[in-house]
């Protein structure tokens, strides 16, 4: 594998080169500060739109929410109108409201792409390319670090990566990094690593990997195939925060890993349920609603850290209607905490692996490259994907 040296975002030197990649309803900042706890690396928020930051939509300033240690803080915008990318990151630069700015080109979802947004939008290379520069030059007096995520292209007779990163580059953003599939492709089958190390050849910045990343030892190999600066962990890490220690671990040339008993990741869970909740009642007006609120939040996260363990149905399943810590706490309780690991669970896909799909696009959206337009209704007021 080559040496690796610390992942440079502007003026921001990031060890182990680890990307906790943004994900809708997860990377709240209960659930990062658990990653952090873990080990080093940089950790995205959940996806802003850039129209709703621009409006300054209540719920959108919410989530724009960091702990008081987490540096660089890193802010993951969605926008398809370069002069409404530029304002929202006026915003962010002129509020300090992040030190790192990331913009998504990866998203594959139909609500997304049929707006031409998203894993779409490189396609439209003249429109990608004014993005791109527009948020560069926006952020460049603050001295904010941008960079780009996307995926190969829209399926495999229409693949853009290649292109799109020269032309990120050439924007100036300080790094790139690439899920290896196709929007078509969503998150079946396996990411192609082949594709990566062609970008980290292409590109003279830093590439990301990204894709099928579900043990610290898939990183090393990803690394020793690609040649990548770095990689980006998304569903690997769900139900299993102690990743990124285990990512450390691998990056540092040690051997460790961690294979928790279940009392230890009942533990953290325990941890998980008590940082959301510290979130939602800072967040709200009556604590008890806001303890309700961060037990609700966590009830996704139950199945992804029993997987596994041999633990009943209607204990997972009461596990997964709690409404309070203390009945966490007395549930938690009825595990058994000398199970060992499941070594069955180890490299295994986590999270969403639907199959391959229809890229849904606007009428004529393949019909020209050259087309700078911005996607009839496809800045998006919401949030959070």
């Amino acid at each position: 594998m080559p040496a690796l040296r610390p992942l440079t975002l502007g003026q921001h030197q990031v060890w182990p080169p680890v990307v906790l990649a943004p994900m809708a309803g997860i990377t709240n900042v209960g659930f990062r500060r658990l990653c952090r706890e873990q080990g080093g690396g940089i950790y995205v928020c959940e996806m802003i739109t850039t129209r709703a930051l621009v409006e300054r939509n209540p719920k959108t300033l919410r989530m724009i929410t960091f702990g008081d240690d987490e540096k660089p803080r890193s802010l993951q915008l969605y926008g398809t109108d370069p002069e409404i990318t530029a304002a929202a990151v006026r915003i962010v630069v002129e509020r300090n409201l992040a030190d790192h700015i990331d913009l998504n080109f990866g998203c594959p979802v139909p609500k997304v792409t049929r707006r031409g947004g998203g894993a779409a939008l490189p396609w439209r290379r003249r429109l990608f390319a004014r993005l791109v520069q527009a948020a560069v030059a926006a952020a460049a007096p603050a001295g904010v670090p941008v960079t780009v995520k996307m995926r190969k292209g829209i399926d495999d007779d229409h693949l853009t990566y290649v292109e799109a990163g020269l032309a990120a580059q050439d924007a100036g953003v300080a790094a790139v990094a690439l899920h290896g599939r196709t929007a078509a492709q969503r998150y079946s089958g396996t990411a192609d690593w082949d594709a990566i190390a062609t970008l980290k050849q292409a590109l003279d910045v830093p590439v990301l990997g990204n894709g099928d990343i579900w043990e610290a030892d898939d990183a090393l190999r990803m690394v020793a195939h690609t040649g990548v600066d770095g990689v980006v962990v998304g569903r690997g890490c769900l139900g299993r925060p102690w990743l990124f220690a285990d990512l450390e671990a691998a990056f540092n040339g040690r051997p460790e890993r961690r294979m928790p008993t279940l009392g230890e990741v009942a533990v953290t869970m325990r941890r998980h349920a008590e940082l959301l909740v510290d979130q939602f009642v800072a967040g709200a007006s009556n604590p008890a609603r806001g303890e309700r609120d961060g037990c609700t939040d966590f009830r996704k996260h139950v199945a992804w850290y029993l997987k596994g363990f041999p633990v009943g149905g209607e204990l997972r399943r009461s596990l997964a209607m709690i409404e309070s810590l203390a009945q966490l706490d007395d549930l938690l309780g009825k595990l058994d905490p000398t199970e060992p690991f499941p070594l069955t669970a180890l490299g295994q896909p986590r999270g969403r692996t639907n199959s391959p799909g229809k890229v849904f696009l606007p009428e004529g959206w393949l019909a020209s490259r050259d087309d700078d337009a911005v996607p009839e209704g496809a800045e998006m007021d919401d949030s959070g994907g």
